[in-house]
This record gives structure tokens, C-alpha cells and sequence, in this order.
């Protein structure tokens, strides 16, 4: 069997690849993280967003109408692994996977030439506000009630990706007692406040508060009783998504532990040599092989149109559950150097922590999968 991508794919990835690794150096990401915690940015690399615009892998999985390449959802995951392997703050993952395909597949023309040339050229940032405490993101306690010429919006979102450099954001609500609408909301509307959530990772995360907030009904997108669907379909991709980036974190990780390991010297040795630390990192290579393998059939599934409800629950628990064991062995095998900041490590592991907690960790998505196989008939 041929487990590798076909060649426009692997184009996409070269030139993603050789895009990311020459902007997001260490040396511009420390500029970046100095910016925005000195308040004078967003947390979001624009310089190397605006390179991957002029390079239109933003719009590599968009239909060729909008401007875009037509390549669908995989494409978008090829370019989410180099930045995944490069941790380079660009909103890819909120904007093409969580905003812009959504209104790809079920926006109507309007809604679609309203957005997608804007994130295509790198111009607009959108996201999703999916996560509420306590709450399924297809069960939000987010309400929308209808009023004239629209609907009315309350509630509140916490952790939004991308967040507060977001000009356009979809918002999940309850527009019944077991109806749900996914509503575009400009981030300058009235009744929306937005306020910087601190994550570990470095990466800009907002909290939503929706006070009346004013929704157009063409700002509803595949209606307002349609939205369980349009959220199932987000999440899936989604959880696809983060799993195929922490493949290529998960590949850098074993990368660096790998090369570190054959220079630092003990006992006159490179500690690459002593059993211990070979067997630690060969477990980390086979965790890393494992999520990578899980996640890629999980968005091949997923831009085949095949169902994948499992594949997703099995990718991410091995990016939850394998991907920490990675960081942890790369930070072990690092010593002391590994909790340097000035040394790359460190953003790795706390990227990992970020993916593997988002949309479920390790026992969440064994509870789901446990539930899809219990509910086979014998």
C-alpha cells in the first residue's frame, strides 16, 4: 500500500516548508512573542501570514471560484503540518480549517464571495468560537432569539483561536429548544466584547461575550436549524486538523532530541550511545509515527467524503496521549537545555499541551470512540 501524498501535495508541502522555514526562525518567533507580550501586537506572525497569501497556500483548499486552488480539505492539512514542524504563529487552523472552509461547503454564494478572496489574499483573519465551559460545541448555551430582520445573540466563548486578531468570527447558537444556528458575527459588531486569554503556548486565545449582538439573516450560515450539522462537520475537521499539526511538532521534537543527543557528551560518549537514552528515544519515534499515521487517515477519510467519526477519536487520542509522551521524552533527553527559552524546545511543548487539550484530550476521545463501538449492533 502507497501511505504517501500524490504530487500536488507534496508540492504544497515543499513550498510551505521552505516558506515557514525561512520566516518563522527563532529569532523572528522571539520577536513576535516580545511584541505581543509588550502589548504592541496580536500574538499572529503577519509577516509570514502575508507570505503564505502572496503564495496562495491560503487558498489551496478553496473552491477555484473564490480564488483559490480547489485542492480541498488535505491540502489544507499539508500545509498545517509544516506548521505544525516550524510552530510558527500563523492563524491557518482558525482561519482556512475552522472559518473559511465551513463557509466554503455551506455558505451561500454571497456569504462565500463576502469572505474567502479576503482570507485567500491574506487580507482578513477569521475563526470559530466553538468551546464553552461545560457545554458539547453542538449543544452551545449561547442562545439566538429571532427578531425583526434577524437574530438577536447572548451568551458566552472562551478559548477562540486567534481570537482577538480575528475580523470575522462564527458563532454557535441555540435557536431552539434543540435547534442550533452557526452565525457570522463581524468581531466590530455592537455587543461584542473580546478580551486576551493568557494561554502557556504563547498563542492568542480570546474570550467572547455576546450582549445582544446583532445577526443578519444572511449572516446565518446553512440556516438556522442547520447548524448541529454545520458544527459536527467543523469539529471533525477541526480535531482532524489539530492532530495532523501536532504530526509535524511531534516530527521536529524527535528531530532536535536526535540531533542534540548525538552532540551533548557525557563520559567522554555522545549520550546517543547509552541504551537508556536510545530506547527513550526510539519509543518517542514510534509515538510520533503513530500519530502521524492515525492523523493523516483521518483527513484522507475526511476529504474523501468517507465517514470518519472513529478514525478522528483514534487520531486524537494518539496526538493527545502519544504526542505528550514525545515532548516529555524530548525534553527529558534534553536536560537542562530543554527549559531554556532562548532554545526552540520549549514552544514545542507547550504547543503540544495547547493540541492536546483542545476539543477533548486522550480520555475524552476514548469515552467517544468507546460510544461509537458500543452502539454497534452485535
Amino acid at each position: 500500500m502507497d501511505f504517501s501524498l500524490g504530487e500536488e501535495h507534496q508540492a504544497i508541502g515543499d513550498l510551505a516548508r521552505r516558506i515557514l522555514e525561512d520566516q518563522a526562525t527563532p529569532e523572528r518567533l522571539k520577536e513576535v512573542e516580545a511584541a505581543a507580550a509588550a502589548g504592541h501586537g496580536d500574538g499572529v506572525d503577519r509577516r509570514t501570514w502575508m507570505e503564505l497569501a502572496k503564495a496562495n497556500l491560503l487558498g489551496v483548499a478553496f473552491p477555484e471560484v473564490s480564488g483559490g486552488s480547489g485542492l480541498g480539505y488535505l491540502a489544507a492539512c499539508v500545509v498545517l503540518h509544516e506548521v505544525g514542524r516550524t510552530v510558527a504563529p500563523v492563524p491557518v487552523l482558525p482561519a482556512v480549517v475552522m472559518a473559511g472552509l465551513p463557509i466554503a461547503e455551506f455558505g451561500t454564494a454571497e456569504q462565500r464571495d463576502r469572505v474567502l478572496p479576503g482570507l485567500i489574499a491574506g487580507e482578513r483573519i477569521a475563526t470559530a468560537a466553538l468551546i464553552e465551559p461545560g457545554t458539547d460545541p453542538a449543544r452551545p448555551a449561547t442562545t439566538a432569539v429571532a427578531e425583526a430582520g434577524g437574530w438577536r445573540l447572548e451568551g458566552a466563548k472562551v478559548c477562540v483561536p486567534a481570537g482577538m486578531a480575528a475580523d470575522l468570527i462564527l458563532v454557535p447558537a441555540r435557536t431552539g429548544e434543540s435547534s442550533v444556528g452557526v452565525f457570522m458575527v463581524d468581531a466590530g459588531a455592537p455587543g461584542l466584547s473580546r478580551t486576551a486569554e493568557r494561554t502557556t503556548s504563547g498563542l492568542p486565545e480570546a474570550r467572547l461575550e455576546l450582549a445582544g449582538v446583532s445577526a443578519g439573516a444572511g449572516d446565518v450560515l446553512g440556516g438556522p436549524d442547520g447548524g448541529a450539522t454545520v458544527v459536527e462537520w467543523l469539529s471533525e475537521r477541526t480535531t482532524a486538523a489539530i492532530c495532523v499539526t501536532m504530526a509535524g511538532l511531534c516530527e521536529t521534537a524527535v528531530r532536535l532530541t536526535a540531533e542534540y543527543t548525538k552532540t551533548r557528551e557525557q563520559f567522554e560518549r555522545p549520550i546517543a550511545s547509552f541504551q537508556a537514552v536510545g530506547q527513550r528515544a526510539a519509543d518517542a519515534y514510534i509515538d510520533a509515527e503513530a500519530v502521524r499515521l492515525t492523523a493523516w487517515q483521518a483527513a484522507w477519510r475526511l476529504d474523501a467524503g468517507m465517514p470518519a467519526a472513529a478514525e478522528v477519536a483514534v487520531a486524537k487520542f494518539w496526538a493527545a496521549d502519544g504526542g505528550q509522551r514525545v515532548v516529555h521524552a524530548a525534553q527529558h533527553l534534553h536536560g537542562g537545555i530543554g527549559v531554556d527559552r532562548d532554545y526552540p524546545l520549549h514552544r514545542y511543548f507547550l504547543w503540544a499541551k495547547l493540541l492536546e487539550l483542545t476539543l477533548g484530550g486522550a480520555t475524552a476521545s476514548l469515552l467517544r470512540l468507546g460510544g461509537m463501538l458500543a452502539s454497534e449492533p452485535v
